[in-house]
């Protein structure tokens, strides 16, 4: 039996689970859904963003309503256009086999009035902003009053953007005997006090504790001088080749600066903040998703609603103001079963907001040094003899063969590797081989002595389907030591670095030596370093550090130029458009001039038609591009 049908769903929503290839519940759906199903109750569920909560209650609202009645029979409130327009998606994927069950999107930015005529045409079902919809419902648009089911979906968020009035005076106009279903991340006073004042004895379902983080999460800090932050954001990026990331800003002129310095740097990178119009919002979030853009840097009001598959890492540039919006951020990653990392870049006086977060959390963050430069060359350049090895040759090639070969003939082979990895590489080690050590003093009196630590390299990595959470238990297992010896796990694509004290050496060296995994054999050496960290200058088979990887068409530096291996970034996305928005390399055109008046981020997400609330607005200067230029908006608090 489909674990999802012993939940009590029907057949019309168990065959669309099926096509949709959801083969096991989880744990808030298997908390939520019977208890929805088998009662009229109202109910207040916690569980991180990425848990499935629009499953946990869209399953059991489709099963509820009635299509032979057109009337409006469940209205769900979600925080931004994003998550609004994600919601209806999904409730149109669950309900397909389900003649007559209309869903609506109704949201700023877009027409109310053909919002309006969508919902006359039978709507039993709308995904709503609370700013337009309260809208609607002061125009008359749109008639709540006989509702059975309102769901509050990020109510934290919701209430954090502001929209506490809106949301009052909209439950207001909905009946009292109607089910208010809650769901949220963490459950602030202002989530509280919306519960006592509109829910009647409502049932609570906890996923892991309240305000916790996802266990899929790693937490990470790295302490810096205050000068050297955006630095240790760029060496944190370039020792993770395949990082896929949201960057946190507190304001948007921070986020707009921090955007601008990147892609100058080479960097696929956008801003998304509130000055941004609709139009660029999307542009961004699109290329966003297609991975055309591998760094974004956000607000968190801008980035609220953000639900992108396969996010790799949450970099906090500046930590946030309020210690639950913490939550909000490193949700963005660890989604669906998948693990990530959120990383904290901090200098010595915030240290005590990572020991308030950890409390809240019931997380403990371990802290790391920023990697040296000759550890990010090595990193990158065993991440490049991976990208080599498993290139698909283009045929194509073969009539060029013979020229090449007059050119390259003469040299053998440990010759041509060195000059082929030298060609991607010699920019990166110029950059790095007289930098600066970022890292500062540890904060831990506790942290293990630089004499005590040994850090290995590993030939496996996330290809052999490991990231550092299962990579983590695979060596405690199979060197049979305790849960806390085994640690520093850093997983790259074809390879990985880990961490052991100094006695376990021996034990480490002889037994993942003798390892097999798939047939292949497991090759684990020591890397040369200092207090436990690679210096980037490898003993074995002549391996050693090189410069800057362009494989990826994603890291270079100005001076490096825009070679053809895409030393800007622009070989694959070309987010350095023409004025016009043009695509000047194959890319979006992401370099509008957008002259931004003042105004706060809070609710641009949810901007009315009548422009109420503050909001920034956006003049676009001839372009479709979505980076700002320099002029950056005056502050405002995000």
């Amino acid at each position: 039996m489909n674990k999802f049908e012993q939940l009590g769903l029907n057949e019309s929503l168990l065959k669309a689970i099926s096509d949709l290839g959801f083969e096991t519940p989880s744990e808030v759906q298997e908390k939520a859904i019977p208890l929805l199903l088998e009662d009229d109750t109202d109910i207040v569920a916690l569980a991180q963003t990425g848990t499935g909560k629009t499953a946990a209650f869209g399953f059991p609202l489709i099963q509820k309503i009635d299509p032979f009645n057109k009337q409006t029979q469940v209205l769900i409130l979600s925080p931004t256009r994003e998550l609004c327009l994600q919601i209806t998606n999904e409730i149109k994927l669950y309900s397909k086999y389900i003649d007559g069950l209309y869903t609506v999107a109704v949201y700023g930015g877009a027409s109310i009035h053909d919002q309006a005529r969508d919902i006359k045409r039978g709507a039993q079902v709308i995904v709503a902003t609370p700013g337009r919809m309260q809208d609607m419902i002061n125009r008359g648009m749109v008639n709540i009053k006989n509702i059975s089911i309102c769901v509050l979906d990020e109510a934290d968020e919701m209430l954090n953007m502001g929209f506490y009035e809106d949301i009052t005076s909209i439950l207001s106009d909905t009946p009292k005997d109607k089910n208010t279903w809650l769901f949220s991340a963490t459950m602030p006073q202002e989530v509280a006090r919306i519960a006592k004042e509109f829910m009647r004895s409502p049932q609570e379902i906890t996923v892991g504790h309240k305000n916790s983080s996802s266990v899929n999460i790693s937490h990470e800090y790295y302490l810096v001088n205050a000068r050297d932050r955006y630095e240790a954001l760029k060496r944190l990026a370039d020792a993770n080749p395949d990082i896929f990331s949201v960057i946190f800003c507190r304001t948007k002129r921070d986020t707009q600066a921090v955007a601008e310095k990147l892609i100058e740097d080479g960097y696929n990178a956008a801003a998304l903040h509130g000055d941004l119009s609709q139009a660029q919002r999307d542009g961004v979030m699109k290329s966003f998703r297609g991975r055309q853009i591998q760094m974004l840097v956000a607000t968190d009001v801008a980035a609220r609603g953000i639900d992108v598959d396969n996010v790799t890492h949450v970099i906090n540039y500046q930590l946030p103001d309020e210690i639950e919006t913490y939550t909000h951020r490193s949700g963005r990653t660890g989604r669906a079963g998948k693990s990530g990392t959120s990383f904290v870049i901090i200098t010595k006086s915030e240290i005590r907001k990572i020991h308030a977060i950890e409390r809240i959390i019931k997380t403990k963050f371990e802290e790391k040094p920023i990697p040296s430069g000759m550890e990010i060359c090595e990193i990158q350049l065993l991440h490049l003899a991976n990208k080599i090895k498993d290139q698909e040759t283009d045929h194509a090639i073969d009539n060029y063969l013979p020229a090449i070969f007059d050119i390259l003939g003469d040299l053998d082979k440990e010759e041509l590797i060195k000059k082929v990895v030298s060609v991607e590489f010699n920019r990166f080690l110029n950059y790095y081989k007289k930098s600066k050590d970022l890292a500062t003093q540890s904060s831990s009196s506790a942290a293990i002595p630089s004499d005590g630590t040994v850090r290995y390299f590993i030939n496996i990595g996330a290809r052999d389907d490991y990231d550092w959470m299962s990579l983590k238990d695979y060596l405690r297992d199979t060197l049979e030591v305790g849960q806390d010896d085994v640690f520093k796990v850093d997983v790259k694509e074809g390879f990985s670095f880990f961490n052991t004290n100094a006695e376990l050496a021996e034990k480490v060296m002889g037994v993942l030596n003798s390892v097999h995994i798939n047939g292949r054999k497991i090759n684990v050496e020591i890397s040369k370093n200092e207090g436990g960290r690679s210096s980037g200058r490898r003993d074995h088979n002549g391996r050693s550090g090189g410069g800057r990887s362009g494989g990826s068409g994603f890291s270079g530096r100005r001076e490096g130029g825009n070679s053809a291996s895409g030393y800007r970034g622009n070989r694959d996305g070309g987010f350095r458009g023409n004025r016009e928005g043009g695509n000047r390399e194959g890319g979006s055109g992401f370099r509008s001039r957008t002259a931004s008046t003042g105004g706060s981020d809070r609710r641009s997400s949810d901007s009315r038609d009548s422009g109420r609330r503050g909001e920034g607005r956006s003049t676009e200067r001839r372009s479709s591009g979505f980076e700002s230029a320099r002029r950056t908006p005056r502050r405002s608090n995000d």
